[in-house]
């Protein structure tokens, strides 16, 4: 009953501070300040290394941002973050200069807001819901700038708070993967007093996380300060682990784990079946950035090395193409293009990916899609046939096709090609349990809500259940699963 005293009084004295920030500037006043801009890194510098290309935003302006914010009395940004963030508390926490305390506010919903601050799409989700653009057609207040803002504020201040587990249970929950999935389930189930362990793959923990998202957007730092938050926590992690093969579910049971969250992602790559794909100089994305963001290769005399490639062109327009072309550009591409069959209207990748994919001197060459490669008399990629695309009528659906214009073929040279047009679900856990309900297209399927399979104590999330996904939609997969796990063991 005190803690619901005290909890009572709390939210009386934050709805009180509330309304003396309402007195002092008014409505009007706000909707007038014009929205941060993110400093960035100079182009011309920022292609000669993996430095950050966002600086971050002062304090000063992450006051002045915060100021922004109306405070809804029904929030939609809150209905547009997958993990369900309260975003007007912890902003008005910022705007009353209380960094620490808009951080924590943050980390009850989601563990890696250093992470989500840098790399989720808040443009198609909370800042879509902002009434900045739904009602008042100006733009959004900047949600992710400032969740990056009191992240970075209290990594940076020595006093980074960790949820009390305030009474553990001792009942073992497996989670396999450690991609963003598989953290956020392991983060929620701890706190709920379980004994998690988080399996990974491979040698490094953070999956997609790691070895999909280059240094110059997500720091490999900033994923090593998250995990090893959930370390302090009381998360068990262990790697070099492949469950279903060197760790089967049996071995698990036997080891005393009473339920499994699967986050093993999409780690499959798909190409597009055309002739030349099988020259050397032509590989997947995946490939690509797992060689140099996670084993080393962008450095001479490496253990796995890569071809860097001069004239260097990226298949695909989304976030992957994106990383995949700047990357080369980083590692001496003289010329690095992407090569995407619809328009920049079209194009999925992130708007602010895009306009730096530019800034550094990436040629686009949309409306163009490939037919076949060529190679030298080595057997190494030198050329592409493409042909012009146009875009037909909307559809039903509104989505206009591309379709192929007759006689308009060319070459282009190119001495390495990466494939970005996507990935399937990782196979190896389907195949290993021949009971568990997969999908036509390889997917774990699971109950939406609970994220339950039809395996007693499994459930999964992300890529293996979504086919590819944005971090913080894997993440939300993974909340609900912790959730549904919860009820599970308890019933038993």
């Amino acid at each position: 009953m005190a803690t619901d005293n005290t909890s009572n009084q709390k939210e009386l004295r934050d709805q009180e501070w509330r309304r003396e920030l309402k007195k002092s500037v008014s409505a009007k006043d706000r909707t007038n300040i014009v929205r941060v801009k993110m400093p960035e890194v100079d182009p011309q510098e920022r292609i000669k290394s993996n430095v950050e290309v966002n600086s971050g935003i002062t304090a000063e302006m992450a006051v002045v941002e915060a100021k922004r914010c109306l405070d809804c009395p029904d929030p939609e940004c809150i209905k547009g973050c997958p993990v369900g963030v309260d975003i007007p508390g912890f902003i008005k926490c910022i705007e009353a200069g209380e960094f620490l305390k808009a951080a924590a506010a943050i980390k009850k919903n989601n563990v890696f807001p250093s992470v989500c601050g840098r790399v989720c799409p808040q443009e198609i989700q909370c800042e879509a819901r902002c009434i900045y653009t739904t009602k008042l057609k100006k733009e959004p207040v900047a949600i992710g700038y400032l969740e990056r803002f009191a992240a970075d504020y209290e990594n940076h201040s020595g006093h980074i708070s960790v949820p009390e587990i305030t009474q553990r249970n001792h009942v073992k929950v497996a989670v396999i993967g450690s991609g963003p999935a598989g953290l956020a389930a392991a983060g929620d189930l701890v706190k709920y007093g379980y004994d998690v362990t988080v399996f990974e793959a491979l040698h490094e923990f953070g999956g997609v996380l790691k070895y999909g998202i280059p240094e110059f957007r997500l720091p490999n730092q900033i994923i090593d300060l998250e995990i090893n938050n959930l370390k302090r926590m009381g998360v068990t992690f262990v790697k070099n682990i492949i469950a279903g093969r060197t760790l089967t579910f049996d071995d698990l049971r036997q080891d005393g784990f009473r339920a499994f969250f699967v986050g093993s992602g999409a780690g499959l790559p798909n190409f597009m079946n055309i002739p030349g794909e099988n020259f050397n100089g032509v590989l997947s994305s995946n490939e690509y950035l797992t060689r140099v963001n996670l084993m080393g290769a962008a450095k001479k005399d490496h253990d796995t090395p890569v071809f860097f490639g001069k004239r260097v062109a990226v298949i695909g327009g989304g976030n992957t193409a994106m990383d995949s072309v700047r990357t080369a550009k980083r590692l001496g591409a003289e010329k690095a293009m992407i090569i995407y069959r619809r328009s920049f209207t079209e194009m999925p990748a992130r708007k602010e990916e895009i306009r730096h994919a530019q800034e550094e001197g990436i040629e686009f060459l949309n409306l163009h899609n490939p037919l076949e490669y060529y190679a030298d008399e080595k057997g190494h990629v030198n050329r592409i046939k493409l042909q012009r695309m146009e875009l037909s009528d909307p559809d039903a659906s509104g989505r206009r096709k591309p379709v192929a214009i007759p006689g308009s073929e060319f070459i282009i040279e190119a001495d390495l090609v990466i494939v970005a047009i996507g990935v399937s679900p990782n196979p190896l856990i389907p195949q290993s349990m021949p009971d568990l309900h997969v999908s036509k297209y390889g997917t774990i399927e699971v109950d939406s809500e609970k994220m339950e399979s039809n395996v007693s104590g499994m459930f999964a999330g992300g890529d293996i259940v979504r086919g590819g996904a944005t971090v913080i939609l894997a993440m939300g997969d993974g909340r609900r699963a912790a959730k549904g796990i919860h009820e599970y063991l308890s019933r038993q």
